[in-house]
C-alpha cells in the first residue's frame, strides 16, 4: 500500500514476485512544477503493473516527473527506460548511467561471468542472477551526479552523497533543513545490504567492502532524523543501525578468516560454510540466484581482507583460490 510517510513524500513498495525482498521501495516526492521519483524495481511485469497503479493512484505524470536512480542493481533500476520521458530527466552516477544508456553492458557481462567462473562457482549462469534477467531497457539519455550536487524538488533541497560499495558509484540523498535521508541499498533496517566485486577476483584492484565500510562512517557524521531505505521500513535510529551493520561486518571478516584456517579456498567454498539468514541449510539446496549472492559476499569479505594483507590469493587453473597469509 502507497505510505505518506513525510509531507509531500509518499512510499510506494514495488512487489518484487519470488524475492526475499518482497518490495522495492520507490519515493514520490511532491514539488510544484516538477516531481522526483526514486528508484523503481525490475524490469518485469508485475513491477511495471505495480507502478502503473501507484501512478494512477496519485495522479503521478511522469511528463513532470524527473526519476534518480540511486543505482544500478536492477530491483532499483529496472524500470528506468520503462519510465523514460522525452521531457524528463534520469539522475545517476556514472557507472549507472553508461550502463543504462548501453556503453557499458559488455563489460558488466564479461566481468560477471569471470566472477562465476574464478570464484568457483559451477552450474551457474548470468541467468540466474535476476538483476541482469530483470535490467531496464536501454535508455537515450541520463544526467550524471556527482558528491555534492543538489537536487531541488519544491521545498526539499536534496544533496547528492556518494556512498559507494553496494555498487561502484551508490547515491544517496539528504535533506539537511528536514534531516532526512534516502539511503537506497546502503541502509537497511534487519536487512544486511549484500555487498560483492564488482571484477572478477583475479585482477580487482578496488576494495568494495571497504569502501562501503568508510561510506557508512560518512553517513554517520550527517545530522539525520529520518532514514528512507529502498527495501522494507523506515528507520529513525540511522545510527544504531550503522553501528550494527558495522558490528555484522567485523564479525562476518573474523569467520571468513576461521573457514580458512590452515586451508586454500575457493570464494564458494568459503560462502558454502558461512552463516546465512535463509531456512535453507544445506548449500547444495541453495537456489542459483542466493548461492551467487553468497558467492559475492564471500568474495567481498575474503578481498578485504587481501587489501589488509590478511589474506593471499592465487589463480591456478581459472579459480581464484585464497589462504591466510
Amino acid at each position: 500500500m502507497i505510505e505518506q510517510v513525510y509531507p509531500d513524500i509518499f512510499k510506494i513498495p514495488i512487489v518484487l514476485p519470488n524475492n526475499p525482498l518482497k518490495a522495492t521501495n520507490a519515493y514520490y516526492i511532491k514539488g510544484k512544477e516538477r516531481n522526483l521519483l526514486i528508484d523503481t524495481g525490475f524490469n518485469r511485469r508485475e513491477c511495471k503493473e505495480s507502478m502503473d497503479q501507484a501512478l494512477a493512484d496519485l495522479g503521478i505524470a511522469m511528463e513532470n516527473t524527473d526519476i534518480f536512480i540511486t543505482h544500478l542493481h536492477g530491483d532499483h533500476s529496472g524500470l528506468a527506460g520503462y519510465l523514460s520521458r522525452p521531457d524528463n530527466t534520469i539522475y545517476t552516477g556514472k557507472y549507472c548511467a553508461d550502463t543504462l544508456l548501453g556503453y557499458a553492458g559488455a563489460g558488466l557481462h564479461g566481468f560477471l561471468n569471470e566472477l562465476i567462473a574464478q570464484s568457483g562457482l559451477t552450474n551457474i549462469t548470468m541467468s540466474d542472477h535476476p538483476g541482469y534477467t530483470y535490467a531496464s531497457d536501454i535508455i537515450e539519455e541520463a544526467t550524471n551526479i556527482q558528491d555534492g550536487d543538489i537536487l531541488q524538488v519544491g521545498e526539499f533541497s536534496f544533496q547528492c552523497i556518494e556512498t559507494s560499495g553496494h555498487a561502484p558509484d551508490h547515491f544517496c540523498l539528504y535533506d539537511q533543513e528536514r534531516k532526512i535521508l534516502f539511503s537506497g541499498d546502503h541502509i537497511l533496517g534487519k536487512i544486511t545490504p549484500n555487498n560483492t566485486i564488482w571484477a572478477p577476483p583475479a585482477t580487482i584492484t578496488r576494495d568494495y567492502l571497504g569502501d562501503y565500510l568508510e561510506s557508512l562512517n560518512k553517513i554517520a557524521a550527517l545530522d539525520i532524523k529520518v532514514i528512507f531505505p529502498g527495501h522494507r521500513f523506515v528507520l529513525e535510529d540511522g545510527y544504531k543501525r550503522i553501528e550494527e551493520l558495522r558490528d555484522h561486518h567485523q564479525r562476518r571478516l573474523e569467520d571468513v578468516m576461521k573457514i580458512l584456517g590452515e586451508k586454500s579456498m575457493t570464494g564458494a567454498q568459503v560462502a558454502g560454510q558461512m552463516q546465512w539468514d535463509l531456512t535453507i541449510r544445506s548449500w547444495e539446496d541453495f537456489p542459483p540466484a542466493q548461492k551467487l549472492f553468497a558467492t559475492g559476499e564471500a568474495l567481498a569479505h575474503l578481498t578485504h581482507l587481501v587489501f589488509q594483507n590478511m589474506v593471499g590469493r592465487e589463480l591456478k587453473d581459472g579459480v581464484v583460490y585464497y589462504t591466510r597469509v
